[in-house]
């Protein structure tokens, strides 16, 4: 292991494997299936809304005191939070880091044309950009109430109905939800391979799976805004 330059120390193992490129391709993927993680439950959690507003809001509530009375209120919930947190801020520098490594290799334009890749692989950044600026709207919607003028602290299932009867709030969270299927559906893929998963006799079951799984959660999220602009929940 080289001297570090600047200290002269030996670099620590954790400096070593974030400075290679496996490394940053490593905690993107373990941060993506973070991520993914809480999506399926999240959406689980989204599709109570179709059992009526005393089911969600109890929903709610329950996500707030849950842990009781071992850990106070809101504590596990905030550990939730600093959890997705860690794994957004890993994913999307490791991401530009990847990305800014990936355009430095190769400064010029290609004399051929790379083979076509799919839609997904193509729009992977574009996608990661629409998600991150979506995850703050998504948050001063309905968590903070900065963007909701008629937000109501506490009556989440009302705040859901009156965010999904405006115009705005359904294009900005339907295309943010097909650009997340798009970013499963490769990503997905892709952290399998980094992590090695992928073989050539499990490739195939891995494509159906990340498939799957970006319809599932498509549909999932989805759902929701679509039942309240066609008045099946209000």
């Amino acid at each position: 292991m080289a001297l570090d330059t600047r200290t002269g120390r030996r670099p620590s193992f954790a400096a070593t494997l974030w400075g290679s490129t496996v490394g940053k391709k490593t905690v993107m993927a373990v941060s993506g299936l973070i991520m993914l993680l809480y999506l399926v439950v999240h959406m689980i959690g989204n599709l109570k809304i179709f059992f009526g507003a005393a089911e969600f809001n109890h929903y709610a509530h329950w996500l707030r005191v849950v842990g009781e009375p071992f850990m106070h209120e809101e504590w596990t919930l905030w550990l939730v939070r600093v959890v997705l947190l860690a794994a957004v801020v890993a994913h999307a520098t490791s991401a530009y880091q990847l990305s800014r490594r990936d355009i430095r290799a190769r400064p010029g334009k290609y004399v051929h044309r790379k083979p076509r890749s799919s839609y997904a692989t193509r729009t992977m950044r574009w996608g990661g950009i629409i998600l991150g600026l979506f995850l703050v709207w998504h948050l001063l919607d309905l968590t903070t109430g900065t963007v909701h003028a008629g937000f109501r602290p506490g009556h989440p299932y009302q705040n859901v109905v009156d965010t999904f009867s405006t115009w705005y709030g359904n294009v900005i969270y339907l295309v943010a939800m097909l650009a997340l299927g798009l970013h499963i559906r490769h990503g997905f893929w892709s952290a399998a391979q980094t992590l090695g998963a992928g073989s050539r006799a499990r490739d195939r079951a891995l494509k159906t799976t990340a498939n799957a799984l970006a319809l599932v959660l498509t549909v999932g999220f989805v759902s929701v805004p679509v039942a309240v602009m066609t008045g099946v929940v209000s």
